[in-house]
């Protein structure tokens, strides 16, 4: 029996490039020695994976319902079926990590399901915090708060949950890199709030978070004025970036390493990943997706497995 971990794959939009980008990227070589691939998807799905892929059939639609680039409430429906049944089968131990194909957040919502995202979807689910790491060859960025109005922001930090927050980084990270991680906290205001001036988060949150964390033992530091920080990003000699809203972090990481950055969630019981796009309806049918994103999600998937296994006793 195979000791590779298994890493159940939800297949995505039917009607986007999930299909497309999934079974070219798990007909790369690269994968092959590293896990054994479980997929929850269409049964139409079959022709298109490999030879060894684990096919769990969560729904059959007709091609009407799942055309390209034309999302239907049936394929809706079955986008988050097939999330639904990773989840139900990790929570069954049968499972070693998750990777989420793209899903179309307005076609489920058109079903009346209110769906805001995959992270928020998953803390539901298994009931526990989670944290967003945008994971990159160049950079990684974790975020405080995630899909909130920038009005909101303020209010949702505090020094209890910042701390959380670095904790659950560091110790994924440590057991990933094999030794302890360095983290970087961005500032929350302009110039880290110049004393107060420009904001008094940093020094009645942020600066007590750190102070508290560092006291734990952590390797924090911060905070630091966000746009000073990623200028001299190459001599940074931070492993994680703990930005305190989406886009102070994410437009960054993004425009650095599009391509190669994975979006893992921290947390859970088991690692998992996504590859950072949409369901791209615009090429969807079409041949000209790059499966290079849903690689590295793959790639990361198992890694994060690896790291989990070996630092969770009796996996």
């Amino acid at each position: 029996m195979s000791n590779l971990p298994r890493i159940g794959i939800s297949a995505g939009d039917p009607s986007g490039i999930a299909a497309e980008v999934l079974s070219k990227a798990l007909l790369q070589a690269e994968l092959e020695p590293l896990f054994t691939p479980v997929v929850f998807g269409d049964a139409s799905l079959a022709p298109l994976l490999p030879p060894g892929v684990e096919l769990h059939a969560v729904s059959h639609l007709p091609p009407e319902d799942r055309k390209p680039a034309h999302p239907s409430l049936a394929g809706g429906r079955a986008q988050l079926a097939y999330v639904n049944a990773a989840i139900a089968a990790a929570k069954n131990k049968s499972l070693d990590a998750l990777c989420t194909a793209p899903v179309s957040k307005e076609a489920i919502l058109r079903t009346g399901i209110e769906f805001f995202g995959h992270t928020e979807w998953l803390a539901e689910a298994f009931e526990c915090p989670v944290l967003m790491l945008m994971d990159g060859p160049k950079l990684r960025v974790a975020l405080a708060t995630n899909h909130l109005p920038l009005a909101q922001v303020s209010q949702a930090l505090s020094v209890d949950g910042l701390v959380a927050q670095l904790q659950l980084l560091s110790s994924t990270l440590s057991a990933v890199l094999g030794r302890p991680a360095r983290i970087a906290m961005l500032a929350l205001n302009p110039h880290a709030g110049e004393g107060g001036l420009r904001g008094e988060e940093e020094l009645h949150i942020l600066r007590p978070a750190l102070e508290k964390a560092s006291g734990l033992g952590l390797l924090c530091k911060g905070p630091f004025p966000a746009d000073g920080f990623f200028a001299s990003l190459p001599e940074q000699p931070f492993d994680a970036v703990l930005a305190m809203y989406h886009d102070q972090g994410l437009c960054v990481a993004k425009a650095i390493d599009f391509e190669n950055t994975v979006n893992v969630t921290l947390g859970l019981p088991l690692p998992r990943t996504s590859p950072d796009h949409g369901v791209a309806y615009d090429i969807a049918g079409q041949n000209k997706a790059n499966p290079r994103p849903m690689l590295e999600a793959l790639l990361r998937a198992a890694h994060y497995a690896k790291a989990f296994a070996s630092s969770t006793p009796g996996r």
